[in-house]
């Protein structure tokens, strides 16, 4: 994924948000852009799974560098860095959510959201 000048400020967060995702090896990533999504809290949601407890964990820490890094933003708010189940870096116009594979299908977030327009990430395998 190149970084493009022209992007939207939301566009660039939620690119180097996938980009912190693939530094860690997260599966199953997508970009669901919710900016024509009607009462919708931000613009892109960025989700992804990880296997394990330690994998959430890193690829959380990975997200939170690369965005600093990059864009010099930190999140506004963070959520279930202690359940390892569900982690959530929210940085108000993109938010991440980081599943464990299970709670991702329980919870479904690309149905839940189905107007968005979701692009999936190459693995890259």
């Amino acid at each position: 994924m190149n970084v493009n000048k022209d992007l939207a400020p939301s566009e660039k967060l939620s690119h180097a948000v996938v980009r912190g995702m693939q530094e860690k090896k997260a599966s199953n990533i997508v970009i669901m852009d919710l900016r024509e999504v009607k009462n919708a809290i931000a613009d892109f949601f960025v989700v992804c799974s990880g296997n394990s407890d330690t994998q959430l964990d890193a690829i959380a820490d990975s997200v939170d560098e690369v965005v600093s890094k990059e864009l010099h933003q930190d999140p506004w708010h963070q959520e279930g860095k202690n359940n390892k189940e569900w982690m959530l870096l929210d940085y108000v116009d993109v938010v991440a959510h980081i599943f464990k594979k299970d709670k991702r299908e329980f919870y479904a977030l690309e149905n839940l959201w189905g107007d968005a327009k979701i692009e999936t990430i190459d693995d890259g395998a």
